[in-house]
């Protein structure tokens, strides 16, 4: 039986009939969605908000500036129309080997032929030749290694991907047998070679150009940094994005690739500020029977530092079809029991034909799977885990978590400027939602005055159970006793008119007076 799978002995196998209740607030899993051609129009967008997309990628593996700026202007018109607010997370094309195809025709490998792999890009592409955008490739292979060539490495099927194994080097060009027949189609494929350190710097340089003029410009909330391999990875994102005015905010989520990353993961972890799981690349590099096994370690690595950590492919089939397999389904369900913060779509919502109702659906799967989450147990192995290291601001935040189930609290209210105790209430996943009321600090140079709190409130849409709001920039974070009571109030009016606080229910509430936390417990009236 799953630990984190809370089923008494007489949940009837009835309830499974019964059909799920809505509830106010969405799953407390999270969902990032990829925007791109299926899902870039301002009404798909402001649907996607709708049915529980809190985070928006863009991935730069494809497309100019240009195409991703006018996509996220259409989601700054959807977050205003819907009211739904969502953080914006820019994906760096980190070291990728492409094949590049430039006439976009199909191409078709046969089982049993050959086919050259060539440094050579002006050469045309064909069934017998790939030209591809790296060097090194000749020097990093031996005869009988394995690459695997795909659309976006997108799923398992093999009509659109293909198998090589590496027969003879020969110069610059690498010579290999096709394991499958295939037809690679489209202006890009990526290339992965299982287990090979590939000699690319982690943050390239086309990347760095993006960052620093793309990202820059639309202050991007989250950096996920492809095929982090060490720690030193991050740092040096870390030391890059410090240097671009406001982006020393932006948070750093490392993403989980291959065996090397795997190999260093708990460096990475220590550095980073998430972790994304990438298992499709994972998939490639791992014997299958492995993955679910990195996966629940990581996982558990991740909940037990108290970081984001997000699962990416999970709805593969949800490209092309309207239901999700039932082992896909499944898979869902099982990475919410282990832990997961969030769920990434990749080309389910990017070129997918439903991408909102590949949102809704995984919602719906978080959602059941957060009713039969074991609560209880996870609180107490984190606290056991967290032992007598536990620091001051923890201590408090576990108290409030615990303090909220005991009393049965309908939500906990967490005053915060900077974020941090909110996620570390987050981190013991309460059965109740926690709003994050994030108290604006004044911020001023020579020449202007500026808010800070709006990066704060938009990073915590890719944590478990954190649901943000912005405080009103006249209520700064200058700890007076009058400025919290007034906060407070408008944090329960909030709620109220919400809908997610009712008369008689108890809140728990969680806030700084001075330089001392308080947790107290809030019954209220009529």
């Amino acid at each position: 039986m799953n630990p984190h799978l809370n089923l008494e002995e007489n949940m009837r196998l009835a309830s499974v009939l019964e059909p799920s209740k809505p509830s106010f607030f969405p799953a407390r899993t999270k969902i990032v969605g990829t925007l791109g051609p299926k899902s870039r129009t301002v009404e798909i967008i402001s649907n996607c908000l709708k049915a529980g997309m809190s985070v928006a990628q863009f991935d730069f593996s494809w497309g100019d500036a240009e195409y991703h700026q006018e996509t996220l202007e259409n989601l700054k018109a959807a977050v205003r129309s819907t009211k739904k607010l969502c953080a914006v997370m820019l994906d760096t094309v980190g070291p990728e080997l492409q094949v590049i195809n430039k006439t976009e025709h199909p191409i078709s490998l046969l089982e049993d032929s050959f086919v050259v792999l060539t440094p050579d890009q002006d050469k045309e592409a064909t069934s017998s030749l790939l030209p591809i955008n790296f060097t090194g490739l000749s020097s990093a292979v031996k005869t009988g290694d394995t690459i695997f060539i795909g659309q976006y490495l997108f799923t398992g099927s093999e009509t659109t991907s293909v198998w090589l194994e590496v027969t003879e080097v020969n110069g610059e060009d690498v010579v290999c047998l096709v394991k499958n027949s295939a037809t690679l189609s489209g202006p890009l494929y990526t290339l992965h070679v299982s287990q090979i350190h590939i000699d690319l710097p982690t943050l390239t340089d086309k990347d760095k150009e993006v960052i620093s003029t793309w990202g820059v410009r639309n202050n991007i909330d989250i950096l996920s940094l492809s095929c982090t391999r060490h720690a030193e990875d991050v740092r040096h994102a870390r030391e890059f994005l410090s240097k671009l005015g406001d982006l020393y905010q932006t948070q750093i989520f490392a993403k989980i690739e291959n065996v090397e990353g795997l190999t260093h993961f708990d460096e990475i972890l220590e550095e980073a500020d998430g972790i994304i799981l990438s298992r499709g690349n994972l998939g490639v590099d791992l014997p299958p029977e492995k993955v679910f096994m990195f996966q629940k370690t990581a996982v558990y690595k991740c909940n037990m530092a108290g970081k984001p950590v997000v699962v990416t492919r999970v709805v593969d089939s949800m490209t092309e079809n309207l239901r999700p397999t039932r082992a896909e389904a499944t898979d869902v369900a099982n990475a919410v029991l282990d832990g997961s913060d969030a769920i990434l779509l990749g080309a389910e919502t990017l070129r997918g034909l439903y991408p909102v109702e590949t949102i809704t659906t995984v919602g719906k799967i978080c959602a059941e799977a957060e009713k039969v989450f074991n609560y209880d147990l996870y609180y107490k192995r984190t606290v056991k885990h967290a032992g007598d290291a536990m620091s001051h601001l923890e201590s408090i935040a576990s108290t409030a978590a615990r303090a909220a189930v005991k009393v049965k609290a309908s939500v906990i209210l967490c005053f915060t400027s900077t974020g941090r105790a909110a996620r570390l209430i987050a981190k013991y996943k309460p059965i109740m939602p926690v709003i994050s009321v994030v108290i604006p600090r004044l911020k001023n140079n020579q020449l202007r005055w500026t808010f800070t709190g709006a990066f704060e409130a938009r990073q915590s849409l890719i944590v478990w159970g954190l649901f943000p709001m912005l405080a009103d920039s006249r209520h700064q974070a200058d700890s007076t006793n009058s400025t919290n009571e007034s906060i407070l109030k408008v944090a329960l009016d909030h709620g109220k008119a919400a809908g997610f606080i009712k008369p008689h229910d108890r809140v728990v509430v969680c806030q700084k007076l001075g330089d001392s936390y308080v947790v107290k417990i809030l019954e209220l009236e009529d």
